[in-house]
């Protein structure tokens, strides 16, 4: 009890006076009006005025009675009704009951209703929600707390809000109290989606009168239902006096604030001018223990700009900095947000852009990028879709001669490589890098992969380039990228070229696949001297050429039908395969079907022999068939005798190719 005493009086500090309690109204006549607007068609239609005024004796001389066997009937039929669920049948038997005044027994009752919210449509909510205010004014002990939290939260779901305020007030009217935990959150949340609090807090106010007049404890709000109430008070109402009557009655129940409950009478305070309530505030605060501020500052950051004072957010950014000597970033993006608009709407880009620099200033050295505020408010400008005024911002600063931090750079950075404007990137890198700032490898991957998808292959190159001079240590992901684009792109003359640029620098592990996918290139767009010279370079910086360098090759050469030079491709093998020097060479089925078709398209039958030979020694199929069809294709008139007279080695190749192949016949 003292110590809800001592907590009572520190809450107090902050309100002058406290007014009295203010009566729980009743519906309004917009109220009423959305309400009946839901009922509609009518279930239980609400009561005109001229309806009202009817004499007593003539309503009851038109309520009929049911006898015993007819209620069981009923009740029976609706039981049953809800077992086979025919809706339409359940509902037409609790009509007939509770037209005659009568309620079905409790489980019946509240399995009809809790079988109605769940339906999730208009008209049955319609006819749960009558359902339930008929059982609450005729019987309310029939109603069990569980059914009404259903139902309140079907209203939830289906977004109808004055149903369930109108329901929530019938209970108190009747004085029917469901304990606060058990729909309180859900009418914060059904009012947020209607989009206002009063509501909310007319209901908050009177629940909070039962809980202390009735000291009926269970139906005390809690913290989060406070801060409701009290977000409504300042953000929607910005009304000081209810402000602090909602503060007066958390001190009353108990309730203990937490940094939104300051936080929002910061928020207001800072839109009346109060500073000096600030001031104590702030002072209650460090008695509660409270040392995050980072919800108290974002609270007067808003306050200062939806009043236009732009020198007060400056100053309350600054000293929010010198307090968490720098390190702390407490701003959300919502903040740097509403801060980017306020400045701009006066028309201060120029505070702005001063901002960041004493901003920097502040910040520690050891500060991530992304957690500065230049990187925030930059940031912000980007998501307000305001790039072009976030290099405004830039200029500005560098015609201020204030040091610019990466936190501003990095995300017009971003912002230009999703939107593809990759020159304008790259060149802001070189201005990075002359400022004697650095990016790290993620980000020059970033722009290096939207170079390459654009098609901007010289900024791609740029880019690595200064990845290399900035001494980088991881290149590979920028550097596969390159390749498989230009690969992608069909650019193999770049590719080379690249290549040959970066091949000595050990933070790259160039491979043979590598000159594999230049050569490749080549031989398909038939730029076979380029091949050549590609496959020399390769030989000469002593990478291993292997089966696919070679499959390559053989390929370009016959679609050209240059069959010498694979002649001369199977000459170099036939050395290594013949010095144990086969490394790198997987000399399987495919590699031997290439020579051979195309030294038989060629007519070197001695070399096709040779392959035969090698082919049979390590006990690779062959399919003759293949080479039976190429040679009848590229020699069906050749005679040995011809061959005879000019070369006899010549002939002995034929006649041997010949018999392996079956064409003797």
């Amino acid at each position: 009890m003292q110590c809800l005493q001592i907590y009572g009086k520190m809450w107090r500090k902050a309100v002058c006076s406290i007014p009295p309690y203010r009566p729980f109204s009743s519906s309004s006549a917009t109220d009423i009006q959305t309400l009946y607007s839901f009922l509609q068609p009518s279930i239980f239609a609400l009561k005109t005025n001229e309806q009202s005024k009817q004499p007593q004796d003539s309503t009851n001389s038109q309520t009929k009675t049911l006898t015993e066997e007819q209620k069981t009937t009923l009740q029976t039929t609706l039981e049953k009704s809800l077992l086979t669920h025919n809706t339409d049948e359940a509902w037409k038997s609790f009509k007939a009951l509770t037209t005659c005044c009568t309620v079905p027994n409790m489980p019946l009752t509240n399995s009809l209703i809790t079988h109605l919210s769940s339906l999730q449509d208009t008209q049955n909510l319609k006819r749960a929600f009558a359902s339930v205010v008929f059982v609450i004014e005729k019987d309310p002990k029939l109603l069990s707390f569980e059914t009404v939290t259903t139902l309140l939260n079907s209203m939830n779901c289906a977004n109808t809000a004055a149903p369930a305020f109108a329901l929530i007030k019938c209970m108190f009217r009747n004085r029917y109290f469901v304990p606060f935990g058990l729909w309180g959150n859900m009418l914060v949340d059904v009012s947020r989606k209607s989009g206002s609090l009063i509501a909310f807090l007319r209901v908050f106010e009177e629940c909070c009168r039962i809980a202390i007049d009735e000291k009926l404890n269970y139906m005390k709000p809690d913290l989060a239902a406070c801060n409701a109430a009290l977000e409504c008070c300042c953000c929607e109402l910005e009304s000081v006096s209810d402000a602090e009557k909602v503060v007066a009655t958390m001190s009353v129940l108990g309730v203990r604030p937490d940094e939104s409950s300051f936080g929002f009478l910061s928020y207001l305070f800072a839109l009346k001018g109060l500073e000096k309530k600030i001031d104590e505030l702030e002072k209650l605060m460090v008695e509660f223990g409270f040392s995050n501020k980072r919800v108290f500052f974002n609270s007067l950051i808003g306050a200062y700009v939806k009043s236009g004072k732009i020198d007060s957010v400056s100053t309350t950014v600054l000293r929010s900095l010198r307090e968490g000597n720098g390190k702390e970033w407490i701003f959300s993006d919502e903040t740097h947000c509403e801060v980017v608009k306020g400045y701009l709407q006066n028309g201060a880009m120029k505070s702005l852009a001063s901002l960041i620099i004493e901003a920097q200033k502040l910040e520690s050295p050891m500060l991530e990028v992304d957690k500065s505020i230049g990187y925030g408010i930059i940031s912000a400008c980007i998501n307000l879709g305001l790039a072009d005024k976030a290099h405004s911002i830039l200029d500005e600063m560098n015609a201020q001669s204030g040091s610019v931090g990466l936190g501003v750079y990095v995300p017009i950075l971003k912002a230009y490589s999703k939107e593809h404007r990759t020159a304008e990137a790259t060149q802001l890198v070189m201005d990075i890098g002359n400022s004697g700032l650095q990016l790290d490898a993620g980000m020059y991957d970033m722009l290096v992969e939207a170079s390459m998808t654009s098609q901007d292959f010289q900024s791609a190159f740029t880019l690595f380039r200064d990845m290399r001079d900035a001494r980088i240590l991881d290149l590979k992901g920028s550097y596969l990228t390159i390749m498989t684009g230009l690969m992608e792109n069909q650019r193999p003359e770049l590719m080379a070229a690249f290549l040959d640029e970066v091949v000595e620098d050990p933070r790259i592990e160039v491979k043979t696949h590598d000159w594999n996918s230049i050569i490749h290139a080549f031989c398909k767009a038939g730029r076979l001297e380029d091949a050549r010279r590609t496959f020399r370079r390769m030989t000469f910086l002593q990478f291993e050429p292997n089966d696919q360098t070679y499959l390559s090759l053989i390929n370009g050469f016959v679609t050209a039908e240059k069959y010498f030079s694979v002649l001369m491709l199977w000459n170099e093998i036939k050395r290594k395969i013949s010095g144990g020097k086969e490394k790198g060479i997987n000399f399987d089925h495919n590699l031997v079907d290439a020579f051979l078709y195309a030294l038989v398209k060629g007519g070197f039958f001695d070399a096709v022999m040779q392959v035969v030979e090698k082919s049979q020694e390590m006990k690779i199929f062959v399919d003759k068939w293949r080479y039976k069809q190429a040679f009848m294709e590229k020699h069906k008139k050749l005679k040995v005798s011809k061959l005879r007279r000019r070369s006899f080695r010549k002939m002995e190749a034929l006649i041997a190719f010949k018999n392996w192949a079956g064409l003797n016949a």
